[in-house]
């Protein structure tokens, strides 16, 4: 029987270089994050690592659509398009909070480098953070006017409860979220009549 590991290819090989990649931002922030660095955690060889990554930004990048692809809670069956949206927007405040907290104290170097690059992670992360299933499935029982299932308005709870956590940078408590859903979202979409 040999030592020797099992050399690892494609996806798996990308997977365990972006999970080495995380785990670098986060015991030692974006500034000291080096290839070098990346592929000795990881077992590997900067050029394994640099063929993939010109450079440490997307090494970065990719490091943190990996964390975000492979982070998402499930989204809530409550049975009601209240209970799903509430459950929903506590869970992501919490892990929101979590996100722009490690953002905060680990990766402010990408945004000072290249602000396209920060703005793109946050869109990712946003998106990451949909609710379309839940108003998908509002829809079919019939509690939401389709009609008034505009983009903007699909995307009103995450973007209110956002505001929420820029202006606190802690998260938001469900008192707010429900004051939130029930004051502001809700009447917009309840069918009338």
């Amino acid at each position: 029987m040999t030592d020797r590991q099992t050399r690892r290819r494609g996806a798996a090989l990308e997977s365990a270089l972006l999970a080495a990649a995380w785990d670098e931002l986060m015991e030692n922030g974006y500034e000291r994050l080096t290839m070098e660095a990346v592929a000795e955690r990881a077992r590997t060889s900067r050029p394994v690592i640099a063929r993939r990554w010109g450079s440490r930004q997307e090494l970065f990048a990719a490091a943190v659509l990996h964390w975000i692809d492979h982070n998402r809670p499930p989204v809530p069956d409550t049975g009601t398009l209240r209970g799903d949206l509430l459950a929903y927007l506590v869970s992501k405040s919490d892990k929101r909070a979590e996100i722009l907290a490690v953002f905060g104290s680990r990766f402010g170097g990408p945004a000072e480098e290249n602000q396209d690059l920060a703005q793109q992670l946050r869109q990712r992360i946003y998106q990451a953070l949909g609710t379309q299933d839940i108003w998908d499935r509002a829809a079919a029982r019939g509690e939401v006017d389709p009609a008034a299932l505009t983009p903007r308005i699909r995307d009103l709870p995450l973007d209110l409860v956002s505001l929420e956590l820029t202006q606190t940078h802690e998260a938001v408590p469900p008192s707010v979220i429900e004051e939130i859903l029930d004051t502001i979202v809700l009447p917009l979409v309840v069918p009338r009549g």
